[in-house]
């Protein structure tokens, strides 16, 4: 079975249906029929039946799904260790980010990265938290840069990754222009309307923590939205207070559209993290980007730009040598 022929199979298997699983191996639709067709007739075996939900796994398929992902991890290490061993650093990377901070961190590194190692090509992904970790256990990404919750550490961190804690980014209590109100305790502020992302999303998590910390409830929501850029347009406008890290809305700060405002409570910080899956063997390529990430990827002084924690959106961040965007 060639390993061109696993990631096909796994691509149809995790989107149940041909058109995605072409959009993610590159492929045209036809030639992902063509492959699946020829994959179960080197196996005997039908791999896929059709659904009113798209195409679902044989008993055939459910048996051949975690072999074929165990195989394409054995082909990736043993190229891993063929590169070790003949001394190759080049290589091709995707890296995975929220949009706050790939626009605020890795943009601004980026750069000085691909001319320390021009042989390294790299990718951007920018996506929601969730969907970084399913593309890293799916094999889509590299290495995933996000801010992990800080009860990753209690157990409840996949033992499949490895993670690394960059910075500790700071969260600020933001307000619009005007609105100098001091909240002398929590419960105080808890009486405050926020404005917050949608539950299940990292932001989210890191507003409910903050007052469940001190023992209390979190405020009443004036709106829930699905951006961080968003939530900093709306407390501009007067709709309701925020909780977000700095680098979000340090633009925003500067040019005096939000104030910052005292948090009156234990300083609340979000771990910017990178990870990455466990191998024996680990590419020189990935090597080389973690061991400078570790190295010299430093919070900035400035230019946080406001970003949206959008699902599924890429965007192109740098140049590569030959000055064309380098997107995915």
């Amino acid at each position: 079975m060639h390993p061109r022929l696993l990631k096909t199979f796994l691509a149809v298997a995790r989107s149940r249906n041909i058109t995605r699983a072409a959009e993610t191996v590159h492929l045209a639709q036809s030639s992902v029929s063509d492959q699946i067709q020829s994959l179960e007739a080197e196996l005997g075996a039908v791999l896929f039946t059709r659904s009113k939900s798209g195409l679902e796994l044989t008993p055939a398929g459910l048996a051949l799904k975690p072999v074929a992902e165990e195989l394409l991890r054995l082909d990736g290490e043993a190229r891993a260790a063929v590169q070790e061993a003949s001394g190759q650093t080049s290589g091709a990377l995707t890296i995975g980010a929220l949009e706050t901070i790939a626009s605020a961190r890795l943009a601004p590194w980026l750069p000085g990265f691909q001319a320390s190692h021009p042989d390294i090509a790299v990718r951007m992904k920018v996506t929601d938290s969730g969907t970084l970790l399913r593309q890293l256990e799916d094999g889509d990404i590299d290495v995933a840069f996000c801010f992990d919750r800080r009860d990753a550490s209690k157990g409840g961190a996949d033992q499949r990754f490895a993670r690394h804690t960059i910075a500790a980014e700071p969260l600020v209590l933001v307000a619009a222009p005007g609105q100098n109100l001091v909240p002398c305790d929590l419960d105080a502020l808890a009486a405050k309307r926020f404005v917050a992302t949608e539950p299940g999303c990292i932001y989210r998590h890191m507003f409910d923590t903050a007052f469940a910390e001190a023992g209390i409830g979190a405020s009443e929501l004036a709106a829930e939205v699905g951006s961080i850029g968003a939530i900093a347009r709306l407390v501009a406008a007067g709709v309701g207070l925020g909780l977000v890290p700095r680098l979000a809305v340090s633009d925003a700060l500067e040019r005096g559209e939000l104030i910052e405002l005292p948090w009156p409570g234990r300083a609340q910080a979000a771990p910017l993290t990178m990870i990455w899956r466990r191998r024996r063997v680990q590419p020189p390529a990935l090597r080389h980007l973690l061991a400078a990430a570790r190295d010299t990827l430093a919070p900035a002084s400035s230019g946080a730009g406001s970003g949206s924690e959008s699902a599924n959106r890429p965007k192109a961040l740098f140049a590569n040598n030959s000055g064309k965007a380098v997107v995915s």
